[in-house]
């Protein structure tokens, strides 16, 4: 679901500048180096599965065959697999003693995009969406790097259970392109069926980074994101005696500019907020008067006193549009709704600096917040500390390229796709070791959500 861009030129300003953290004992460094090593010798098989992933992509609440060959794959490596939850979720438990839970999140869902890569295993799917209409689907916005590298990490696990004690929680979750997976697993008792993690962590492609390099937002890293449905309603008539009727495309238009003065004069300018106007749809022919306009709008906002002011504020316009017109009372509807995503700052921050002393400081960047969405937001709501941080996976030609102004695919683009060995052996080592650093030293923390 993320939508966002870092500007090419900002990469290098935004290497990551957080606190000083005490330096790594040798036996961290060590399982650090053991992770390097062990996914260079596993990378083939993980490669081939990626490539089945990326080829065999499956719409929202449809990842059948996926959770499938997820849940084979998580009890191949010792877990204890319970599928179905949520529907099509995997909820995989590696247990190795007493110790603390944490759970590693994937999302299973692809899009409704017809990929046009070319790339030799790209995906040829079709389907009927949920309205019946025939779509390509393709995983655009990284799901198959996410869910290889779950697989890799629940494979480095059981392969090093002389590392760590405790439980590794391995969670791939539906829908997260529709914005209801998380929450349908946790309706589903997910945290009640299963345990209740300490820590939750997620990686995410990012399609402007190069490989090599992760990202670190600690607080705020993805907005709150609204669909808003409004039908602007009036009386339909002859285009030549608009007297006679009640023009809803006029009503329609005043109220799209009316919008323009919550962001500029009703938001405050240091509280960021976005309103757009993504469809508007009224009429049949140049001399009909309709009765109707439907709009659909999209809200991003990061502090839910902000969500709230910008709602507010579209149903408050719509209903003073049409009153100005004598027009009936438009309907207002919030179609779908995505919390902001809160990295806990005391966790980030520390998994940050471990990252910084297995990569490097000049591997580990401080991207900004984004107005992108993301679910995995859901579990933080729930009690759990989490992060979420951004995995690079733009080869270096494709970077060069981007200097001499080639556009680089954003995610969601019928053309990106992750340069795959460099960003799934990141992938996995990375989290392999930050899995490793909270397994053995599990101090409490206390959530610090919004």
């Amino acid at each position: 679901m993320l939508r966002s861009r870092i500007p090419l030129a900002g990469l290098v300003a935004i290497v990551i500048g957080l606190s000083a953290v005490p330096a790594e004992p040798p036996a961290a460094a060590a399982r650090s180096d053991d992770a390097a090593k062990w996914v260079d010798s596993a990378y083939a098989a993980l490669a081939d599965l990626y490539h089945y992933l990326h080829s065999h992509p499956e719409l929202s609440y449809h990842e059948i065959a996926t959770a499938q060959r997820i849940a084979a794959e998580l009890r191949k490596a010792g877990c204890d697999v319970t599928e179905e939850v949520g529907k099509t979720g995997v909820v995989g438990l590696l247990k190795n003693g007493a110790g603390p839970t944490v759970m590693i999140r994937t999302d299973l869902d692809a899009l409704p995009v017809t990929e046009a890569t070319g790339l030799p295993y790209a995906s040829k799917a079709t389907t009927k969406d949920d309205e019946g209409n025939t779509v390509g689907v393709m995983h655009a916005c990284g799901h198959d790097v996410h869910m290889t590298c779950l697989v890799g990490v629940a494979r480095f696990l059981a392969a090093h259970r002389d590392q760590w004690k405790g439980t590794a929680m391995f969670v791939g979750q539906p829908a997260e392109e529709r914005g209801g997976g998380a929450q349908a697993m946790l309706k589903d008792g997910l945290f009640e069926r299963f345990q209740k993690p300490d820590f939750a962590l997620a990686l995410h492609c990012d399609a402007t980074m190069p490989t090599g390099h992760v990202g670190f937002t600690p607080g705020y890293i993805l907005a709150n994101v609204d669909s808003i449905d409004v039908t602007i309603r009036g009386r339909g008539g002859h285009g030549s005696t608009p007297n006679a009727a009640i023009d809803p495309i006029v009503i329609a238009c005043k109220f799209v500019l009316d919008l323009q003065t919550t962001i500029s004069r009703e938001k405050s300018p240091t509280e960021p907020g976005v309103i757009t106007v993504g469809s508007i749809h009224g009429g049949t022919k140049h001399n009909i008067i309709p009765d109707e306009v439907k709009l659909q709008i999209t809200v991003r906002s990061y502090a839910e006193e902000t969500r709230k002011l910008l709602l507010d504020s579209i149903e408050n316009k719509a209903f003073a549009a049409a009153a100005s017109a004598r027009a009936p009372k438009p309907t207002v509807t919030v179609a779908d709704h995505t919390p902001s995503t809160f990295n806990h700052v005391e966790l980030t921050e520390r998994l940050a600096g471990v990252a910084r002393r297995v990569l490097g400081g000049d591997h580990v960047l401080n991207p900004p917040a984004r107005m992108g969405g993301e679910d995995f937001s859901e579990y933080g709501r729930a009690g759990v500390p989490i992060c979420m941080y951004w995995l690079g996976t733009v080869s270096p030609a494709k970077m060069e390229a981007a200097k001499k102004g080639a556009p680089l695919p954003s995610l969601h683009s019928s053309l990106y796709f992750p340069d795959p060995e460099p960003s799934i052996k990141l992938g996995v080592r990375t989290m392999s070791t930050l899995a490793l650093e909270l397994l053995n030293k599990p101090t409490k923390l206390r959530a610090d959500s919004p």
